[in-house]
């Protein structure tokens, strides 16, 4: 297992400041992952780009919302991919302990089933 590819998760949430990042954080120091985050709206401090698509194994998005707009703009690209809706709002600062707390709860078990 010493010698496994880290799995790629892709963190996305509208501007990238508060969610996002937060998961970004939280799971680059997890043992066997690898994690970048991304947001939606062009003003993001980092727009999600087809690279940012690529490289991920697994794309977390926060809201309903942030999924439909990667199958808008990036259809071809996310069509295979893991994609799972978390369904937290933007209602969190920037490693606001509750917000940890869910996206542990939320992404931990979907780490364990990885092939």
């Amino acid at each position: 297992m010493a010698d496994a590819e880290p799995v790629k998760i892709l963190f996305i949430c509208s501007q990238n400041r508060l969610r996002s990042p937060t998961g970004e954080k939280v799971f680059s120091g997890v043992a066997g992952v690898e994690a970048r985050s991304a947001g939606t709206a062009r003003d993001a401090v980092h727009a999600v780009q087809m690279e940012d698509i690529r490289w991920a194994d697994m794309i977390i998005c926060m809201e309903d919302k942030h999924a439909r707009r990667l199958r808008a703009d990036f259809r071809q690209a996310v069509a295979f991919k893991r994609m799972h809706v978390l369904g937290i709002p933007d209602d969190f600062k920037f490693m606001q302990p509750e917000l940890v707390e869910l996206l542990m709860q939320a992404v931990t078990p979907l780490l364990e089933n990885i092939e």
